[in-house]
């Protein structure tokens, strides 16, 4: 489906339909799935950012757009865009997304918003007026929908515990370095952050719930001699609380062998559990007294806010891109005046790196219990 946006006709006073126009910074394997994204709602990718002459057409090569540029001051100044997409290294993204804004654009910004949390609010507020948006992308898988409505509709009456976790292994041996592990440009958190933050915003999503106390222990696991500022951790353990009582336990780790990408949860119901695995996202775990049964992706049998999303027919497998493609396509339905639901914003970043910034400062004192500001 093709996104438009309407803009009055010069003199005649008849709005006309354009197509919306995209600039992706950084090139890397995430600004390329913004932008594979970007052309699958419809939408031209007219601009690409490199550090250099050279750099610039390189990166308009790597994300497919139309032209690069070597200075974000040039592609803000010359480049007729709509949406900025910040893709760059973390440390980044608060300066990036607030030229942006400034210039009068809608921002579709990666995680962490913002490495501090002035930086982050102060986004929030630049924000105003704008579309702007976090790509909490798990949001979109349609099984994670259905589990947000059946807790919607009281089916799993009382829910009393949450357990879960988000493991990977891509940094688990000593050599493995990337720039995300040299905290001055990754920021003071790389596993929490990184991943830890996507499962804490998938689980306040389907709940509809909030975090407000939580007691954490980090740990650095690799010592990288070859990777400078290597002092952000590898794993770490939260214990929660919320505000209608729920308990959860939570562990994130990127240096887990085996384990590739696993973001699960599990929550506890008095009438009926339900577990969801981002590694086997066509079903949904259903827990009762009488049995347990496994739902299946199925656009016919779907709650209709999950239905939406179910892209294909039932036994052709959806997965991480179509839930890319998801959060994008209604990112640029909102910017054509749309107001999807659960379209993750930047205050929806704002709240993570509260988490994040919670789960730093009692793992310092040693797993004491903060209050995490809503």
């Amino acid at each position: 489906m093709t996104v438009t946006h309407l803009t009055l006709a010069a003199g005649d006073g008849v709005a006309e339909a354009r197509i919306l126009r995209s600039a992706v910074v950084g090139a890397g394997f995430m600004g390329r799935v913004h932008a594979e994204a970007a052309r699958r709602a419809g939408v031209r990718v007219v601009a690409a950012l490199g550090g250099s002459p050279g750099g610039a057409e390189r990166a308009a090569l790597a994300v497919g757009a139309e032209r690069g540029y070597p200075t974000l001051e040039a592609l803000l100044s010359d480049a007729d865009i709509d949406v900025l997409h910040v893709c760059t290294p973390n440390a980044d993204h608060a300066g990036v997304a607030r030229a942006a804004l400034e210039a009068g654009l809608h921002v579709v910004c990666e995680k962490p918003l913002a490495t501090s949390l002035e930086d982050a609010q102060g986004l929030v507020e630049a924000a105003e007026g704008r579309v702007a948006t976090v790509p909490f992308v798990y949001r979109f898988h349609p099984m994670v929908r259905e589990l947000r409505a059946r807790l919607a509709r009281g089916e799993a009456g009382v829910v009393s515990t949450v357990i879960g976790g988000y493991l990977q292994d891509w940094l688990s041996r000593s050599t493995d370095v990337d720039w995300r592990v040299d905290s001055t440009i990754g920021g003071p958190s790389r596993a929490f952050a990184d991943i830890g933050s996507h499962w804490c915003d998938l689980f306040e999503f389907v709940t509809g719930d909030r975090i407000v106390r939580l007691s954490a222990q980090t740990a650095v696991v690799q010592d990288r001699p070859s990777a400078a500022n290597a002092s952000t951790e590898d794993a770490a353990a939260v214990h929660f609380g919320t505000e209608s009582g729920i308990l959860g336990t939570l562990v994130v780790s990127q240096v887990a062998a085996g384990r590739k990408n696993r973001l699960h949860l599990e929550l506890s119901g008095t009438e009926a559990s339900f577990g969801f695995d981002q590694e086997d996202p066509e079903r949904l775990w259903v827990g009762r007294r009488e049995g347990s049964q496994v739902l299946l992706r199925d656009p016919d049998t779907l709650s209709e806010s999950a239905a939406r999303y179910a892209l294909l027919p039932a036994g052709h497998a959806q997965g991480y891109q179509d839930c890319f493609d998801a959060f994008v396509a209604d990112t640029y339905r909102a910017v054509g005046g749309e107001t999807p639901d659960g379209l993750p914003t930047f205050a929806d970043g704002l709240r993570a790196v509260r988490i994040t910034d919670a789960v730093l400062a009692s793992a310092a004192a040693g797993g004491d219990w903060i209050e995490v500001t809503p």
